[in-house]
């Protein structure tokens, strides 16, 4: 076992907070999504359920987002955003997160911009019976979280969170993510 520095929170919230966006329509606050590569959004499908959202930036600026795709079964949708000097998210390695992993969340719950939660894998697999795996984590997701970022220590995305069961959030792990975004771009 090697000794790992405390990460740098402050820093890492304002990272993750950079490449976070809120996702509204009709000026009611839906959740949140993650600027992906490539000028998309990616959030959660039962965030968007509309064909055109609104998406704002951290800087304040407000875009409209068309759902290029959405996958209710894995819970996710891809957003297109027409904008010039959009971050991108830095992207972990798809599964390597694991079992102990620190992990930061943020989102806009209950309309707090940029909220973060942080905390700890607890688990990485299928929790109900259609074998869906997830990244089980010990942080706290409220309403408006869902579809931001699951990130690591270095501020890279391990996951897309999607909602909490009991005192647990469940993120829908990168590699399920990057097969979604990629399928959906074809």
């Amino acid at each position: 076992m090697s000794v790992q520095s405390v990460p740098d929170i402050a820093g890492l919230a304002e990272h993750l907070r950079g490449v976070t966006v809120e996702v509204t329509d009709a000026g009611d606050l839906l959740g949140s999504g993650v600027l992906w590569p490539a000028g998309c959004v990616v959030t959660n499908a039962h965030v968007v359920r509309r064909p055109e959202a609104t998406v704002r930036l951290v800087d304040g600026r407000c875009l409209r987002a068309r759902v290029l795709a959405r996958d209710v079964d894995a819970d996710l949708a891809l957003l297109g955003v027409l904008g010039t000097g959009l971050a991108a998210a830095t992207l972990a390695e798809p599964d390597t997160v694991r079992i102990g992993s620190f992990v930061a969340a943020v989102g806009h719950p209950y309309g707090l911009r940029g909220a973060l939660s942080a905390g700890i894998v607890c688990a990485i697999g299928p929790i109900e019976r259609n074998g869906r795996p997830w990244i089980q984590a010990d942080l706290r997701l409220a309403p408006g979280s869902s579809g931001g970022p699951l990130a690591d220590a270095a501020g890279r995305i391990v996951g897309v969170n999607s909602r909490a069961a009991g005192s647990l959030a469940l993120a829908v792990p990168l590699s399920v993510v990057a097969r979604f975004v990629e399928t959906a771009r074809v």
